[in-house]
């Protein structure tokens, strides 16, 4: 456990706030994927409903943003959790940090349901899972959002307090550098000068991307259910627009997926005109099978948890012995072309898709931190 981390907190929720354990209840979901804990918080006074899903503690606590998202139900939000968090477990090995996986989800409008008594009922919730879990920022959640929690609580990073700020430029430097590699890979040159990149989302991260792409030389096709960033972009990068339902069968060597996930599937598969897959949206893949899918067609896919590690690698240096280290956060990210060659180069050999040789590397890590425990034990 991090230093910083590891004060003891004198947890006392409000008479308002109910946690509860549901991990038997979600122990036969499909997307269980055998998750160590699951916490159901809800404050009907505050109007919190909250999710906290710790799917591994073998490498170290578990570190993964809250997301604030409309949910059209508890069910929905429940899968959505139980996803993200599988792939930090997986995000966190495969780049070698000393941390496990985790995710949180509050069900709530982010533009409408935020409110600070919202978020207080929240920082209590997370103030009884400062053992095991350290939350950041996600879709929905700013760093003022993360200030005021970290305020509260201490199992919170990615904050002004710990020094390493907006996470969506590092972000964007591992997923350019992750593209770049798959480039190289599928055409013979890591050039982009003229390449047909079509992104998927103008976020924070989606727009850094699109940032580095254009100064390259990239020709970029782009979409966003907020159609003043797709203006935006029209103007800034001479990017083509397109509609959101169209984004998959544009005429283009690249798919950027930096959007929600589970948009590869065997339904939008089939559509694609790209020939390479690199982009910062999490799970991309609305199943692992879709990797097989992908690559039957001649596409390569550069899986999302490793090259959209950037994030995850910067909060994490501020739980560094030192401090935060800005320059070490991004040689830790330019390390990402590392894994991502050695991945393609042992899918190349064994004929496995590079979804699965990806998923054993990141599996092999923490197997052997769980028989090293078990050794000391």
């Amino acid at each position: 456990m991090p230093e910083r981390i590891r004060k003891t907190v004198e947890a006392v929720p409000s008479a308002s706030l109910s946690i509860r354990d549901i991990t038997d209840e979600a122990r036969n979901l499909a997307d269980f994927a055998a998750h160590e804990r699951i916490v159901l918080g809800e404050d009907r006074q505050r109007g919190l409903t909250a999710i906290v899903a710790i799917h591994s503690t073998v490498l170290g606590p578990a570190l993964g943003g809250t997301r604030i998202w409309p949910f059209p139900t508890r069910g929905d939000a429940l899968t959505d959790v139980l996803r993200l968090s599988h792939g930090m477990t997986l995000k966190a090995a495969i780049s070698e940090l000393p941390l496990g996986g985790g995710k949180a989800v509050i069900v709530a409008d982010p533009r409408t349901g935020k409110t600070p008594q919202m978020l207080e009922a929240y920082t209590e919730m997370l103030a009884t899972l400062t053992e095991s879990f350290i939350t950041a920022e996600d879709v929905g959640m700013t760093l003022d959002d993360a200030d005021f929690l970290r305020a509260r609580t201490p199992n919170v990073t990615g904050t002004s307090i710990g020094g390493s700020g907006n996470p969506s430029p590092i972000t964007a430097e591992g997923v350019f550098l992750g593209l770049k590699t798959a480039v190289q890979r599928r055409f013979g040159s890591d050039t982009l000068d003229g390449l047909r990149i079509a992104v998927q989302g103008l976020g924070a991260v989606g727009w850094s991307l699109c940032e580095k792409l254009h100064a390259a030389g990239a020709k970029l096709v782009v979409t966003d259910i907020d159609t003043r960033r797709v203006e935006a972009a029209v103007t800034e990068f001479g990017a083509r627009k397109t509609a959101p339902d169209a984004i998959l069968t544009a005429d283009a060597d690249v798919f950027a997926p930096c959007a929600l996930g589970g948009v590869l599937s065997e339904q939008t598969i089939p559509g694609l005109k790209a020939t390479v897959v690199a982009g910062s949206a999490n799970n991309q893949l609305a199943r692992p099978q879709d990797a097989k899918r992908l690559k039957s067609r001649g596409i390569l896919y550069a899986p999302d948890y490793l090259i959209n590690a950037g994030g995850l690698i910067n909060v994490a240096a501020e739980l560094a012995p030192g401090g935060y280290d800005r320059d070490a956060a991004f040689a830790k990210v330019r390390e990402i072309p590392v894994t991502l060659t050695r991945i393609f180069d042992r899918a190349e050999e064994t004929g496995a898709t590079t979804g699965e040789v990806a998923r054993t590397i990141a599996e092999e890590r923490i197997a052997a931190a769980l028989r090293k425990r078990q050794a000391a034990a």
